[in-house]
């Protein structure tokens, strides 16, 4: 740990608060379609009709053009269930789309019969996340956990899930704790999520409740033949960010990658749609105990991993700011930084280590997630296995959680098998050699690596005192592009026409019960 000015992180920590204010703001007085559909499959809704379309979207989309979506979803659905004597969401489903039902907010007695059974129904879908959350501590339990940290963590994504299993039982057994199943390039655009298990998929595998499913219960019969629990990962962002998130609680995933404005900065979705989906996921993710990992470590491959590390910081503390508001524990955040300095910089392994030492001590508790060299890998493989090493000893050194395992053919093709079998080798290689060296490693108070540290958090301060003073706030500066050199305004982006601004009577039982807790 460095021996970091307390008042200049607690400052920092205060002025986060405060930039993320606004932001919280416009979390709690917006739904979206995304949040209305992720209530109703925690209410049971499962399922597409035959040219692939879910249930919950077709229902929403009924609901909207009949009544609107300012009081929510739910009213207006189970009013008219109550009403209609429709056998279950689905039956309703099937006859607003014929037209024969008709969705109105109810008033007075039969708005609190609406309302109580929609609770009912909510409420069996988050128990479902209680349950597969304890089943997740017995199982643990059972079987044994990883036996130390950094948690090896190792993506996996052919694009058919039938081939991802496999390969993810055998990344296991060479050493792999964590299984990340990369989605299908271009997932996080689509304002549906895809139905059934999935064959086929662009540099990765779609994610659907059934692939999580297939998926959990491979890793689940692993870890019982390896003696210790191995986790699941994939990826809670995009317009579909909340109903993915509630999916993979219901299947037991352990952890997603959910960032505040990756969505915003790199696939260009509406930034109020992508802060107000984040709050609910993160709402679901805190109650099904699914750790987060943030995206910093985009912003190092569009921006200049030396100039722009303030920026790493600033989006750690807003992330924080964000996931504790929404209810998850230190332990759940999974924030995320690089090692992506140009090699050729004088002081670059030193670099590194003062920025990854920087958020080890900022955020003590966190099971920071490490990221491999990506942007400087240019196709000499020996050059970028030696890189990699360089990478796992500063994870080794500065106490990172949740170690990424780097490729040596990143930026050539879509890794072998034999490639991971390598990569992990050098993984296991530094971990036995040097996974001690962070007792040893104490950087002097006033030596390059500490006055590095404190440089980056001071110009961190600095720019979210920039931002809390301007009038647009954090949304005003992610429109200059202050992060990652992307410049996404607030009123642009995708999803834009699914935002809705909530009504003095909105009601939604999943936030109800979630925020009881």
């Amino acid at each position: 740990m460095l021996d970091l000015d307390p008042t200049l992180a607690a400052a920092a920590r205060a002025r986060a608060a405060q930039v993320c204010a606004p932001v919280i703001e416009l979390a709690t007085t917006h739904t979206t379609d995304s949040v209305e559909r992720a209530t109703l499959r925690l209410a049971g809704l499962s399922g597409a009709d035959g040219d692939g379309v879910p249930w919950v979207n077709h229902l929403v989309a009924a609901v909207r053009a009949d009544a609107g979506l300012a009081d929510g979803v739910c009213l207006p659905v189970w009013h008219a269930l109550l009403r209609s004597g429709v056998d279950g969401l689905r039956e309703l489903t099937e006859k607003a789309i014929a037209g024969s039902v008709r969705f109105a907010v109810p008033e007075g007695a039969a708005r609190d019969q609406a309302a109580a059974a929609a609770r009912s129904a909510v409420g069996r879908g988050i128990a479902l996340l209680d349950a597969r959350r304890a089943e997740r501590e017995r199982l643990i339990a059972e079987v044994g956990d990883a036996p130390a940290k950094p948690w090896i963590y190792l993506i996996v994504a052919t694009g058919d899930i039938e081939e991802d299993i496999p390969q993810a039982q055998a990344a296991a057994r060479a050493g792999a704790d964590v299984i990340a199943v990369i989605r299908s390039t271009g997932q996080s655009l689509l304002d549906y999520v895809p139905e059934g298990a999935t064959r086929e998929g662009f540099a990765g595998t779609y994610a659907t409740q059934e692939n999580f499913r297939l998926m959990r219960a491979a890793l689940d019969e692993t870890s019982r033949e390896l003696g210790r629990y191995v986790r699941l990962t994939n990826y809670a962002s995009g317009l579909c960010m909340p109903e993915i998130a509630a999916l993979a609680g219901m299947e037991r995933l352990d952890m997603m990658l959910n960032d505040s404005m990756y969505g915003i900065l790199f696939r260009d979705i509406n930034p109020v749609r992508t802060f107000v989906d984040q709050r609910f996921s993160r709402q679901i993710h805190a109650r099904a105990g699914i750790i987060i990992n943030t995206g910093e470590d985009n912003y190092l491959t569009t921006a200049d991993a030396v100039d722009a590390a303030h920026t790493v910081t600033v989006s750690q503390l807003i992330n924080e700011c964000l996931a504790k508001e929404a209810g998850l524990a230190d332990w759940q955040l999974g924030l995320g930084h690089a090692f992506e300095i140009d090699p050729a910089v004088p002081d670059s392994f030193r670099l590194e280590l003062a920025h990854a030492l920087l958020a080890r001590t900022l955020f003590p508790d966190a099971p920071l997630k490490w990221m491999p060299p990506t942007r400087h890998m240019d196709g000499d493989v020996f050059r970028g296995y030696l890189l990699d090493g360089f990478f796992n000893l500063a994870g080794a050194l500065t106490g990172q959680g949740i170690l990424l395992v780097g490729m040596m053919t990143e930026a050539v093709v879509t890794p072998w098998l034999s490639d991971r079998d390598l990569a992990l080798r050098n993984v296991r290689y530094v971990m036995n050699a040097a996974a001690g060296l962070r007792e040893d490693f104490a950087p002097p108070p006033d030596g390059f690596i500490a006055t590095r540290a404190r440089t980056v958090l001071g110009e961190a301060l600095r720019l979210l005192e920039e931002i809390e003073r301007r009038d647009d706030g954090l949304l005003g500066a992610i429109a200059d592009g202050t992060f990652g050199l992307m410049r996404r305004p607030a009123d642009g982006g995708r999803g834009r026409d699914g935002v809705t601004v909530r009504g003095p009577g909105y009601y939604n039982p999943a936030i109800e019960i979630l925020e009881e807790a």
